[in-house]
């Protein structure tokens, strides 16, 4: 999403035009869903959040009132799903989810390779993030893969820009720390 949408098209959804929120729909679901994948780590529970974010915001809609952008306000649903739906599958397995995440994104020839070749920078840095807790893990995303100051950070979690930082550092600590210790390093 590489620009806000315009306030017009917010308001036609907001006084209930649908096509205009499928418009909405259509320019941020890709956003939304990269944002939860992100966070989540599982593109099964991805897709949940990608459905459950846009039945939040449809019951809402009419509350935004453009304190902020739209993006922010996205960011900051999409965001809260998220980390609800990872500390409440908090020590769940599904072996079954995990082994279809797996085949979906890893090529075939990838899953026969020697076990000895090291894995890519991408699947580094995926695994890396996926020991950090959910609030370390969405504060890294958002600010090294999203991009965003520690200002939007602050607006979108609803925390203050100092809980932010130290989030980010420990993060950063914390990813130096298991980097060293699997001998990314």
């Amino acid at each position: 999403m590489e620009n806000d949408i315009g306030e017009e098209l917010v308001i036609k959804a907001k006084n209930g035009d649908m096509p205009a929120f499928e418009e909405i729909y259509r320019l941020t679901s890709g956003f939304v869903f990269n944002v939860a994948l992100r966070i989540a780590r599982c593109h099964a529970d991805a897709e949940d959040i990608t459905q459950e974010v846009f039945v939040k915001m449809h019951r809402s809609l009419g509350q935004f009132g453009f304190q902020s952008s739209l993006k922010t306000w996205l960011y900051r649903i999409t965001v809260n799903t998220a980390i609800s739906r990872c500390r409440k599958n908090k020590g769940e397995t599904n072996s079954i989810t995990k082994y279809k995440n797996h085949l979906a994104t890893e090529p075939a020839d990838e899953l026969f390779a020697d076990p000895m070749r090291k894995k890519d920078n991408e699947t580094i840095v995926a695994d890396l993030l996926a020991k950090l807790d959910p609030d370390q893990r969405t504060c890294v995303v958002l600010r090294e893969m999203e991009g965003l100051a520690y200002r939007e950070i602050a607006e979108i979690l609803n925390i203050p820009m100092n809980t932010v930082r130290s989030r980010l550092y420990r993060a950063r600590e914390t990813l130096l720390e298991l980097a060293k210790q699997e001998a990314f390093l």
